[in-house]
């Protein structure tokens, strides 16, 4: 099937291979991407637009010992495969097995965890100068996307890099790119870079003529800077803001010649100082349908490689969320929807085609998004932010600063709270229920199905004051009576939340009954269908045990009076979130218990103090004990105490 890879294990043996063979190692590594990501899902065009950057990297460079960091990671699987894992395949993104991003307890290859955008030059910067610091010699290479080069934390590196001017290679993979279409003026910039070569020769042959001597090597520098000139002056669009901050812009590179990529690495190590090499690349490159579509085959599913990705018939919760805000956006023309350069994977693509000149994509720069916001807010527009739970993490200070202090009306959407699965730890929205509960002025709300979603994401426009609501990843899904047919008076349709003071909880079944051991189990948002499963099947077994159940609803504020008059007559008290179990959602109920001299015990579910790795997320949730089952396990020992 393949001609050469099943040949290659490691870096060296790419070094055993005939420059024309390369070619041929490419064609093989595509048609693999193609077979194995179709099959375990995962990031599809990215990985097949730096095949032949990827060889030529590990051809002209020694890793481990030159250190290749790759920016986000979602394109490093090429990186993996001549690193000895190719027969892991099979098992990428799934459950113990390989990691859709670099990993350094997978391989000492992987030099760096990654998994959001903007940090390799960082990183390198770091490692550079520990490098320099110890007297040590090797090269150290960051990858960054076009999208990820955008990010503030990249440009502050790039900035830090020009300061200190130490000895290290940017590889700037310019696709055109990160997820979504990029925009932005940075981006823009970057994208109309033009090189001249002949200017470059010129710095280069000045650099070695000058060299020679002392002499010449002080004068070099006086003349770099008329070459600066020069390059400028020739090609002003070419290389302004990299020569400025002190950085070799080399390029742009046919990111698919791998002989013109092996010749401009090789140089690049005899070129001191920081270099900036610049390459073209075509994101899904040599799979028509991710060269076609290369938004679609970012990440995907599974699906049949000679079909391409079909449509389904399932409806997302991100879709949901877009096709809601739109419909708002109807009815009020002060609503804005912002997004950091995720407008499909938040939903925000269908608020776009319908209102365009009140939409934003601000690029990887949730920092800004959230200031950003809160201006707008500050001028009586109503914006929403919808953002993935691990990247508002990016801007937390803003969101406490900026918005919260003044109480500005920004609402969060707040997509894959939770346990998102494959991505694993670095994705995994697990810590937004504990960041976001200590800050005073924030209404944070989380649904528990995809109807209460709606009526939140409405209500909230009716909130003036900072507002998050969190939901999971995955397709809609609707909670119904019918689902748990051992459990009685079952209301999910009373007391819904606009007709309700804000902090109302839900309660879904009060159902205490004499002579039992009396239990209020308190879920908030997307852990009540897995509460009341357990539920359900404990009922279905044993008399001798009652329940009220309680729709959270709010992470804050709260209505203790509710809590306090079901909690009083009840033997115990279970909390469920999935979020950390520390700081979150249970610990606000076990201040209520005290602050009322409750004498009941508690027990607080959420994921454990530990990172959670990759996988389905069903057998992750199993793992940490939050599986129906494991619930199960968990309350009926509880009873006993």
């Amino acid at each position: 099937m393949y001609k050469i890879l099943e040949s290659i294990s490691s870096p060296e043996d790419i070094n055993k291979l005939e420059t024309s063979e390369l070619h041929t190692l490419s064609k093989d590594i595509r048609k693999f991407l193609v077979k194995k990501v179709s099959n375990t899902g995962g990031h599809l065009a990215s990985n097949l637009g730096v095949v032949e950057l990827t060889l030529a990297l590990h051809r002209v460079f020694n890793s481990p010992k030159d250190k290749i960091i790759w920016d986000v990671g979602h394109q490093s699987y090429v990186h993996k495969m001549i690193t000895g894992r190719i027969q892991n395949f099979d098992t990428l993104r799934k459950y113990k097995g390989l990691s859709g991003f670099p990993k350094e307890s997978e391989s000492e290859h992987d030099m760096f965890d990654t998994g959001h955008s903007s940090t390799s030059i960082s990183a390198a910067l770091g490692m550079a100068c520990a490098r320099d610091i110890k007297n040590e010699d090797y090269e150290v290479i960051s990858v960054i996307g076009d999208g990820a080069i955008t990010g503030g934390m990249a440009c502050e590196a790039l900035n830090n890099l020009g300061y200190l001017g130490k000895n290290m290679i940017i590889v700037f993979n310019d696709n055109e790119m990160s997820i979504d279409k990029n925009t932005g003026a940075f981006s823009s910039y970057m994208s109309k870079i033009m090189t001249n070569k002949d200017a470059i020769k010129l710095r280069e042959n000045i650099d070695k003529v000058m060299n020679i001597t002392y002499v010449g090597e002080k004068l070099s520098k006086r003349v770099n800077r008329l070459t600066g000139a020069i390059l400028s002056s020739v090609s002003p669009e070419k290389s302004g803001f990299m020569e400025e901050l002190g950085i070799r812009y080399i390029g742009p590179i046919d990111g698919h010649n791998i002989e013109e990529l092996i010749a401009v690495f090789e140089s690049a190590k005899e070129i001191k100082g920081p270099k900036f090499i610049h390459v073209k690349t075509v994101k899904g490159k040599g799979y028509k349908y991710a060269e076609k579509y290369p938004e679609l085959y970012h990440g995907v599913g599974s699906f049949d490689y000679r079909e391409g990705v079909q449509k389904g018939n399932n409806k997302s919760i991100s879709s949901v969320v877009g096709e809601t805000l739109t419909e708002m956006a109807d009815n009020n023309e002060n609503i804005v929807a912002i997004t950091a350069a995720m407008p499909t994977g938040t939903g925000l693509n269908i608020y776009q085609d319908k209102h365009p000149e009140r939409y934003f994509d601000v690029g990887i720069a949730e920092q800004h998004a959230v200031t950003f916001a809160a201006g707008l807010a500050k001028q009586n527009m109503k914006p929403y932010f919808a953002v993935y739970s691990t990247f508002l993490q990016r801007g937390y200070d803003q969101l406490i600063h900026d918005v919260c202090i003044t109480k500005k009306s920004v609402t969060f959407l707040i997509d894959r709270a939770g346990l998102v699965g494959n991505d694993g730890e670095t994705h995994h929205g697990t810590f937004d229920l504990s960041y976001l509960n200590p800050i005073p002025n924030i209404v944070v709300m989380a649904p528990k199905d995809t109807k209460e979603m709606i009526s939140m994401i409405k209500f909230s426009e009716q909130i003036n004051l900072p507002v998050a609501i969190r939901y999971p990843r995955g397709n809609e899904y609707y909670l119904r009576k019918e689902m748990f047919s051992s459990i009685e008076n079952i209301d999910f349709d009373g007391s819904p939340i606009e007709r309700c003071e804000v902090g109302t909880p839900q309660i879904i079944s009060n159902g205490f009954i004499e002579e039992t051991k009396k239990i209020v189990v308190i879920a908030i948002g997307n852990m009540l269908e897995p509460a009341m499963k357990a539920i359900n099947s404990i009922l279905s077994e044993r008399s001798d045990l009652s329940f009220s159940i309680i729709n959270a609803r709010y992470l804050k504020p709260i209505d203790s009076k509710v809590y306090v008059d079901i909690i009083k007559e009840s033997n115990g008290v279970v909390t469920m979130e999935d979020g950390s179990a520390i700081g979150g959602f249970g610990s606000n109920i076990e201040r209520i218990i005290e602050s009322n001299d409750l004498s009941v015990p508690v027990d607080v579910i959420g994921v454990p103090d530990r990172f959670i790795g990759h996988g389905n997320t069903e057998n992750l949730m199993d793992e940490i004990g939050m599986s129906p089952e494991k619930l199960k396990e968990r309350i009926i020992n509880f009873s006993k105490k």
